[in-house]
């Protein structure tokens, strides 16, 4: 497994990493129906014994659950990897989720999720979302107590645009970036991705395969539950449904010029990036995590990502 620095400061991690959303299970996560904890903890092992040393999860990924999993599943290993959680998205009894980026908030999440997880540190600790009714300067006079205090070692946000990454740093470095970067949605090339290689901040990619639309697995008739927020995406749905099933068919063609797979493709188009550190793919079942490995060994010429980029585009 190849592994690359996160940003100036950062730790080396894997170029894969392992993304726990789905372990979760119900609450947060429904979208993905309820996940086996066992199955789940053989998909880490999995992942451990091929390389990956970055693990990433989030307190609302199953209302707690997705930490206590993981936590379990690194037990005897946990000084070999790189775990990486977020705050920010917290919860009521009733599992009503909302955003809380004030300075306490950040404090009392960063104690749940070390118990939950079993640690008495967390190598990277990200802000979910960003809100907008607290300034992101006190979010991270917050990050920076919890490093001071040595509770966490790195600090990352996600979903943060240049403004706001901007603030943050006013205050002290941010180590990582976590934004959705895929073929189908490339919009962080522009301006995001690099104002980060600029100010040595790491940048991890989630949803490299857009949610399952790089899967290959779609087609026109794909349709979702009513719970599942993709039945609501314009993306997911109706003619954008039509128009991405069809991008996926022309890229499917250049996967196989490499002999490998779409989703495969996915991953080695966001690590040709030089800002991604690495692309964290969403994990269920172990042929999840081994099923996109190849990816870290395929080099994609300037000619051949430009015809990505071309039918990422196209209509």
């Amino acid at each position: 497994m190849k592994t690359r620095k996160l940003g100036k400061n950062g730790p080396e991690i894997s170029v894969i990493g392992f993304g726990t959303w789905a372990i979760g299970g119900g609450g947060w996560a429904s979208a993905w129906g309820e996940q086996d904890d066992s199955l789940s903890i053989e998909s880490v092992r999995v992942a451990l014994d091929a390389g990956v040393t970055f693990f990433d999860t989030a307190a609302v990924y199953g209302l707690g659950h997705s930490e206590e999993v993981l936590g379990r599943a690194l037990k005897g290993d946990r000084d070999k990897v790189v775990v990486a959680t977020k705050c920010g998205l917290v919860w009521d009894e009733a599992g009503n989720v909302s955003r809380s980026g004030a300075y306490d908030s950040i404090l009392r999440e960063a104690e749940a999720s070390l118990r939950r997880l079993g640690t008495d540190y967390i190598d990277l600790y990200q802000m979910h979302w960003p809100d907008a009714e607290v300034p992101a300067e006190e979010t991270m006079r917050a990050m920076d107590k919890l490093v001071q205090d040595g509770k966490i070692r790195y600090v990352g946000v996600s979903n943060y645009n240049v403004e706001l990454l901007t603030k943050s740093l006013s205050v002290r470095h941010v180590d990582s970036l976590q934004p959705p970067y895929s073929i189908l949605r490339p919009a962080v090339e522009k301006e995001i991705l690099p104002f980060c290689l600029d100010n040595g901040i790491g940048v991890v990619a989630y949803s490299p395969l857009t949610s399952g639309l790089l899967s290959g697995n779609y087609t026109y008739d794909t349709t979702f539950s009513e719970g599942d927020w993709r039945s609501r995406n314009a993306a997911h749905t109706g003619e954008g449904l039509r128009k991405n099933v069809d991008r996926a068919e022309k890229l499917k063609k250049i996967a196989a010029r490499f002999d490998i797979t779409l989703p495969q493709l996915a991953v080695a188009y966001d690590l040709a990036h030089p800002a991604i550190t690495s692309a964290i793919v969403g994990v269920r079942k172990p042929s999840h995590i081994t099923g996109v490995l190849p990816a870290v060994d395929v080099t994609l010429d300037e000619a051949t990502l430009a015809e990505i980029r071309e039918i990422a585009v196209s209509e």
